[in-house]
């Protein structure tokens, strides 16, 4: 298919640049897979094909965000407040109703590093794998779930890359078996987190820079790749490959996607309606929900 651009698709940015290699140097250390960066020329591994998939992580692979799943266990262990836990199921509502909010999503990394400082990489870790047992696994698409063995299944490399903490994409990533995976990256000494992040998160057009960075070490032909994304701020990483397709799309991406002939792909068992009518009901009833998350936690806490 012929490769799509976009205006918002660049790298010269020092921030996207400092997040891609800030990812890239992560992904190195944890995944053998991916050459060390103090190589400056490593040859490619001999399993390492041509070609490769790249799939954001919230509402593409899971339903909803993986973070916040990841703050109801935390709660769940006294690490904040009813508060906070309301703050993030609006947030969460929000995101289920109308997608990704740039600045709603800085205000809950902003907290949720604030939360982490202190705590042991070890700690979060073994959280992380419960919430995967009780909740994560159970929100995966079948549908995303059926094109990543497709890819593996072809010997394409399949990395998971989502603004997301790396160590949860990284632990999703292990599930369900795929190459590797690349997030945003928090700073930690000694084992433990320190409540600053290493770059900057890896949204919009840090993904397509750190894809680029990755394809480069890998020996990747973006013109040759897929990526799979579910909002607008995914149309750089997108725009970047030779084969994108938007998955359970927000509108902004769906109407992207049908302008410049993009694939769309639904798995949420019912199209979206596009009428407002749709959408504030959606958020009504997400508001609903959090604020009946909010009351039993609240009840929970006043027995105790």
């Amino acid at each position: 298919m012929a490769q799509q651009r976009h205006p918002a698709v660049g790298t010269s940015d020092e921030a996207p640049q400092d997040a891609a290699r800030a990812v890239v140097e992560e992904a190195a250390r944890s995944n053998p897979a991916v050459p060390a960066p103090e190589d400056p020329t490593p040859p490619p591994p001999a399993e390492t094909t041509a070609t490769a998939a790249f799939f954001d992580l919230d509402n593409t692979i899971i339903r909803g965000a993986a973070a916040f799943h990841l703050a109801i266990g935390l709660r769940r262990r006294r690490f904040f407040g009813t508060w906070d836990l309301m703050s993030f199921g609006f947030h969460q509502a929000r995101y289920l109703a109308f997608g990704e909010n740039m600045q709603q999503i800085k205000q809950v990394r902003s907290r949720a590093l604030s939360i982490v400082a202190g705590r042991s990489v070890a700690e979060i870790a073994a959280i992380g794998e419960e919430v995967w047992d009780e909740v994560l696994s159970l929100r995966v698409f079948p549908g995303t779930q059926a094109l990543l063995s497709d890819h593996l299944e072809a010997g394409h490399q399949v990395w998971i890359i989502t603004a997301s903490p790396v160590e949860i994409g990284e632990l999703i990533g292990r599930r369900l078996g795929v190459t590797g995976a690349l997030g945003t990256v928090a700073e930690h000494q000694d084992g433990f987190y320190t409540g600053a992040l290493v770059g900057d998160m890896l949204h919009g057009r840090a993904k397509a820079a750190a894809a680029a960075e990755l394809a480069e070490r890998q020996g990747l032909r973006l013109e040759d790749c897929y990526a799979y994304g579910d909002s607008i701020n995914d149309v750089p990483i997108l725009s970047s490959v030779g084969h994108p397709v938007a998955i359970n799309p927000d509108v902004r991406l769906r109407r992207h996607a049908h302008a410049v002939g993009w694939p769309v792909r639904e798995f949420r068992g019912r199209r979206r309606r596009a009428a407002r009518s749709g959408a504030q009901a959606a958020s009504w009833a997400g508001a609903v929900w959090a604020a009946g998350l909010v009351l039993r936690a609240a009840r929970r806490a006043l027995r105790g």
